[in-house]
Parts: C-alpha cells; structure tokens; sequence
C-alpha cells in the first residue's frame, strides 16, 4: 500500500463473509464435513423483510429507465406503458443535442442556429424482469425514423423508500 492511501478507510469495512463462506473458513485445515446449504427460493441477492422483498447492497433487483425523447412522442409513450402495469413515471423538460447538433431556424428573415433542442426526459423504475419490456415499448412509441428521436438507458437501482409508509423497494414502487 503506498502512503498515499495509508489509513484511509477499506472499501470492504464491515462486509463479513456469508455464512457458508465463514464455514469454510473455520474449518480449513480440519476434517470436518458441513453440509452445503439448503437451496432457496429466492436469489441470495434478495431477503425478506416483513412486507417487503428487500435487496441487499450492492445487487440490484430494479432499474431506472430513463428516455430521452421528442416531446410530441410523449403521449404516445404513456399510451404504451400503461397496459404493461407501469403505475408512474417523472416526465422533465430537457434540452440536449446529439448526432443532430441542434438545428438552423429562420425567425422574421434572419438566420439562427439553435444549438440545444427541447426534449422529454422518462423516468420510470420498475422491477429488473420488466426492464426489457418497457425499454422495448418506449423505442416502439417514440420512434419516428428520423434523427433526434431519442436514447434509453437502463440503471440499476439497490434500494427505494416510499417517503409516507416506509415500504422498500419492490414494495415502493
């Protein structure tokens, strides 16, 4: 370790081993034999938690999906996510360019080049199986073939609260 970094804390601070690790662990070097944990439903990445499904740091069980898109195309893209059970999204005004970069526009005779276009910004969190889908619905909706009809990303989100009942994640959304 160089004395740049010296006693700056670890990244793995408070992170202990699983359980079948630390099993494993302890009995290095003897002639014990555990036997290997039962196989359970969910995902290690998931536990339950009272009456939500929780995750546990660092794994993802939702995505944001966030489309930058045409504004008239907006409407459209609302009327394609409803009938896949998407119960709300952020909608922001944006301006950007991309490949596009911008667009000449003529205002009583004189020549101006607008550099940013105004575009909608989707924001939609959703469970990480119905990532895809919505992604695909978007694409299908605000598609008009020509340039500038937008982006999608897809991030993944560890943890959500809804503020009012303190539900988590899945749960809160």
């Amino acid at each position: 370790m160089s004395a740049r970094f010296a006693g700056a804390p670890s990244a793995h601070a408070g992170i202990a081993p699983s359980g079948a690790v630390q099993a494993r662990i302890s009995t290095v070097g003897m002639n014990v034999e555990r036997a290997p944990p039962e196989p359970t439903a969910k995902p290690a990445a998931v536990r339950e938690f009272g009456y939500a499904t929780l995750n546990n740091p660092g794994q993802a069980i939702m995505k944001l999906v966030m489309a930058i898109i045409k504004p008239f195309k907006l409407d459209e893209v609302r009327d394609a996510l409803t009938p896949l059970g998407v119960q709300g999204l952020t909608v922001t005004e944006v301006k950007g360019f991309g490949r596009q970069k911008g667009q000449t526009e003529i205002y009583r005779g004189a020549e101006y080049e607008v550099n940013f276009l105004p575009k909608v910004k989707i924001e939609i969190v959703v469970s990480d199986d119905m990532a895809d889908e919505v992604m695909e619905a978007i694409a299908a909706a605000a598609n008009s073939g020509k340039v500038g009809d937008g982006k999608i990303f897809a991030l993944d989100i560890e943890r959500v609260m809804r503020i009012r009942t303190g539900e988590l994640d899945i749960a809160a959304v």
